[in-house]
Parts: C-alpha cells; structure tokens; sequence
C-alpha cells in the first residue's frame, strides 16, 4: 500500500512511464489504483520514429504488471516522508 498511496499523491504531475518492451510515454499522471495500474492523459511518445501508431493516442490505461520503470519528478518527491512510510510499514509487517 505504501507505492499506491506514493502514487496517489502524483496524481496531476508529469511522468515517464517506460514499458518492458521499451516503449516510453510521458504526460500527466490522471488516476492510479490498488494494482498499480496508470491512467495518463495528454501522452506523447519519446521515441515517435520506432512506435507512429502511438502518435494518434492522448489517453491511455497502463495494466501495473507491464510496467518496467516510472520516472518521477525529484522536485515531486519527499524523499524523507517515503522513508518514514518504508519504515513504519515495516515495522507494521514485523509484528
């Protein structure tokens, strides 16, 4: 639950999302949910010349499981209130 509610608080920040087969898409993160999966809108590809058929596409639905990286903005990130959280939670799972 700690990555969903990390995620969460992205919700209308600029993403790079990169896929297991290569492909990046970057925009807006517009929603995510329990599994991780990613709704972005206003998408642009970063590599236009190896995938075209994307360059029609401004909104898609992203499954969590084919996922390979997230790039998020370091300006967006709190990294000492992520690190509270990892430790909280498992400390939680501990007992």
């Amino acid at each position: 639950m700690l990555f969903y509610s990390f995620f969460k608080s992205l919700v209308g920040k600029d993403v790079v999302v990169e896929f297991k087969n290569d492909l990046s898409i970057c925009e807006i993160l517009h929603s995510v949910d329990q599994y991780l999966n990613i709704k972005l809108t206003n998408i642009s590809v970063t590599d236009p010349e190896k995938y075209p058929h994307m360059l029609s596409e401004r909104n898609c639905f992203i499954w969590g499981s084919v996922v390979h990286y997230v790039q998020l903005p370091a300006d967006e990130v709190d990294m000492q209130l992520l690190q509270n959280a990892a430790r909280k939670e498992t400390l939680q799972q501990k007992q």
